[in-house]
C-alpha cells in the first residue's frame, strides 16, 4: 500500500480553483478566431482547466483512470444476479487487457491502473498496474451493521488519496475514477439517499439488471440498511464506514488527493458519483475540481449529479462503470484545453473580429 498522509493533511491541502487564471482565460476565450460562445460548453471546461492548473492556457500531458475494486456483503441479500466471484475475474480481466475499460484505455492512450481495495478472492499476485490496497476481503452486510468500521474508511480515503497524488505528480493531468464490484450499487443507492436526502426509492436502479420485483428487494434492502445504520450526511466518513464499500472509499480518496494536487478528476457514473459525494462532503471546494463524463442509466446518478450540481458532458446510457464513461470524455476534456491554449487570436492570425459574427462558420 502507498504511504499514506493524514486525511485531515489532505482535506487542508485542498483550494478553490484559481479565479483569476479563469478570468484570464475568459478573455482569451473572447479573443479566439471565431464567434464567442461558438465552441459551446468546450468554451467552460476550457476555463474551469485554468482555475484547476492556475494557467491561463491549460495543457493536458498525461491521463490515468483508476479503477478500484472490492467486494461487498450486501450480495447476501440478493441484490444482484452475478455471483461474487466476478468481481476477482474482472480484475484479472482489467489486467489482461480484456474489459471495456482496457479497450478505451488503449485506445485513448489512457493509463490503466487497477486498485484491489478489498475483494473477496485471495490476494493477486503483484503485477504491473496493480496495486494491492486490501482493507478487508469484502464489507460486511450494510443491511444488518456498519459495512466496516471507521478506522477501515479512514484507510481507504488515505489510500486512494496517496494514489492520486502519486499518479498527478508522476505526470498525469486527467485523473478518472472507475469501479468493479458486484454488489456495489446497492452501497452507492444508500451512499446517494443517506448525502442527498432522498429516499432510496428514488436513488436505487437496476445494477446488473432487475426485474420489477427485484428492484423493490433492493430499494426495501436500501432503506433497511439506512434504517439500521442511521447514516448522517454531517459525517461522511461515518456514511462511507456504515453503508459504503472500500473501493468506493479509495475512490473518494482519489478524488481528495487529485484535487489537494489540483488536477482535474473525470467522474465516471453512479458509483464514482457517490464516492465523489463523500469526497464533497468531506469538502465542499473538490467541486472546483469535478468533470462529470457522463449521465448514467442508473436513477440515482441523477440524485448525485443534482446534489453536486455538476451537469454531464454526454449521455449515452450506458451504466458499465470501470470508468468507460470518464475515459470516452476525456478527449473532449482535451480538446477544450487544446482549442483554448492553441487556437490564434484574432491579432495574432490577422482576422477581423466581428462583433455580430455568426454562430457557424463565415
Amino acid at each position: 500500500m502507498n504511504d499514506a498522509i493524514a486525511l485531515s493533511e489532505i482535506l487542508e491541502r485542498i483550494g478553490p480553483a484559481d479565479a483569476k487564471a479563469m478570468r484570464r482565460a475568459e478573455a482569451r476565450q473572447m479573443d479566439l478566431t471565431k464567434p464567442p460562445g461558438s465552441l459551446g460548453r468546450l468554451e467552460g471546461i476550457s476555463v474551469q482547466l485554468a482555475g484547476i492548473f492556475g494557467a491561463e492556457r491549460p495543457a493536458v500531458r498525461g491521463k490515468a483512470v483508476i479503477v478500484a475494486a472490492g467486494d461487498h456483503g450486501v450480495v447476501a441479500q440478493g441484490v444482484t444476479g452475478y455471483p461474487q466471484a466476478v468481481t476477482g475475474q474482472m480484475v484479472r480481466n482489467f489486467l489482461a487487457g480484456g474489459a471495456a475499460i482496457s479497450v478505451m484505455a488503449r485506445l485513448g492512450g489512457v493509463r490503466q491502473i487497477v486498485v484491489d481495495a478489498g475483494i473477496a478472492a485471495a490476494p493477486l499476485p503483484d503485477q504491473p498496474g496493480l496495486r494491492n490496497m486490501r482493507v478487508g476481503r469484502g464489507t460486511a452486510d450494510l443491511s444488518r451493521g456498519p459495512a466496516m468500521s471507521r478506522e477501515q474508511a479512514v484507510r481507504c480515503l488515505e489510500a486512494g488519496a496517496a494514489l492520486a497524488r502519486e499518479v498527478a505528480l508522476s505526470g498525469a493531468d486527467l485523473v478518472a475514477t472507475g469501479d468493479m464490484g458486484i454488489g456495489n450499487t446497492t452501497a452507492s443507492s444508500a451512499i446517494a439517499a443517506a448525502m442527498t436526502g432522498r429516499p432510496s426509492a428514488e436513488t436505487t436502479g437496476e445494477g446488473t439488471g432487475r426485474s420489477p420485483e427485484e428492484l423493490r428487494h433492493k430499494a426495501s434492502v436500501v432503506a433497511r440498511a439506512l434504517e439500521v445504520n442511521a447514516p448522517d450526511p454531517g459525517d461522511p466518513v461515518g456514511v462511507l464506514a456504515k453503508v459504503g464499500g472500500f473501493e468506493i472509499g479509495v475512490l473518494a480518496g482519489v478524488v481528495l488527493g487529485a484535487a489537494s494536487e489540483r488536477r482535474p478528476v473525470v467522474l465516471d457514473g453512479f458509483i464514482s458519483g457517490a464516492a465523489a459525494l463523500i469526497a464533497y462532503g468531506l469538502s465542499p471546494a473538490v467541486r472546483d475540481y469535478l468533470i462529470a463524463s457522463h449521465r448514467s442509466a442508473e436513477k440515482g446518478h441523477r440524485a448525485v449529479l443534482a446534489h453536486m450540481r455538476l451537469d454531464p458532458l454526454l449521455d449515452l446510457s450506458m451504466r458499465l462503470g470501470e470508468g468507460t464513461g470518464a475515459v470516452l470524455a476525456m478527449g473532449i476534456i482535451e480538446a477544450a484545453a487544446a482549442c483554448l491554449g492553441e487556437m490564434a487570436t484574432f491579432g495574432e492570425a490577422g482576422v477581423s473580429d466581428r462583433a455580430d459574427g455568426d454562430e457557424e462558420g463565415g
